[in-house]
């Protein structure tokens, strides 16, 4: 047999680690001495214990560690809760890499601080979201922001709860054949109260899941025709930051002022982007014209002529 300070010294862990796997029944020596309480271990248990350390680094608890060593686990159950933790650190990998990321563009936009507009760029993991959704040709802002409007109070009056604020995505800068762009409006809404909105609006609304989506992000406060600046930093910073375009722009209407004063309106911007394996991104346009998606900050009220 050997002491508990030699047998701490080949499991290279220490005494202190012993017996607090012999309070929790981990790891209970072989022998204690009724007289001095000392404990005494048995080579054998060395394997036990590199079991134990084996385990520990992989991640598990040691509640776990114990269930694993002393309920006869087979190997078949052994490998199944192996698999379930390699995927539990894969999970984990992927939200430091994310994390990383979002680390290094911050500190590369410190780094371009004498290049960057007044606009701070977020990168954001914008989860899926259940929309009640519809789309046409954006011809005026004015319309657009009615159009918006009158969609929100038609789900209120059916009994849909939407949630709080309106999103607006521009799916085409110059679909709508000199209508202007080809927009949708998309208003989060509780599932369990949607009933048969689709029916009721003649099949001019939808119900659809927004895809989760990493994006660039800024806060912009005024009316659509200022937000050349706006796109053209959120361009710099998804070139400067390695990303490229991956979708849509998407409008999310912070603070809606009166229909007629576009122009106090606080909008998040919103373009989802991917990591860039080569090549240059393609944008929604060109500089040192007006962004055609400025027209689109919410959909035509001529939708509502054709419902």
């Amino acid at each position: 047999m050997l002491k508990i300070s030699d047998f701490a010294r080949l499991g290279q862990v220490s005494m202190r680690t012993l017996r607090y796997y012999d309070e929790i029944g981990l790891l209970k020596p072989v022998q204690v001495d009724t007289l001095t309480g000392y404990r005494y271990y048995a080579v054998e248990q060395l394997t036990r214990l590199h079991r134990i350390l084996d385990l520990k680094e992989m991640g598990f608890e040691l509640a776990q560690i114990v269930q694993l060593l002393d309920e006869q686990v087979t190997p078949e159950q052994l490998r199944a809760v192996l698999q379930q933790r390699l995927a539990e650190v894969q999970q984990q990998i992927l939200i430091e890499q994310e994390r990383q990321a979002r680390i290094e563009a911050r500190l590369k936009q410190l780094m371009l601080d004498d290049q960057q507009s007044s606009y701070e760029v977020v990168l954001k993991r914008l989860k899926p979201q259940l929309v009640a959704a519809s789309r046409t040709t954006a011809p005026s802002v004015a319309l657009q922001l009615r159009f918006a409007r009158q969609m929100l109070q038609f789900l209120r009056d059916s009994g849909v709860r939407p949630g709080e604020h309106i999103l607006l995505l521009t799916l085409d800068a110059n679909g709508g054949e000199g209508e202007g762009s080809i927009v949708e409006v998309a208003i989060p809404v509780e599932g369990s109260s949607l009933g048969n909105i689709v029916e009721r609006s003649g099949g001019h609304i939808t119900i659809r899941e927004l895809p989760a989506v990493t994006a660039a992000t800024l806060l912009y406060r005024g009316g659509p025709y200022g937000l050349s600046e706006v796109y053209q930093s959120l361009a710099t910073w998804i070139e400067a930051h390695g990303y490229a375009v991956a979708g849509p722009y998407r409008h999310l209407l912070l603070q809606d002022q009166d229909e007629d004063e576009p122009e106090g309106c606080l909008t998040e911007v919103q373009l989802p982007v991917e990591r860039k394996e080569g090549g240059t991104s393609r944008l929604f346009f060109h500089s040192g014209r007006r962004p055609a998606g400025a027209e689109s900050l919410a959909l035509s009220a001529r939708a509502t002529s054709r419902r």
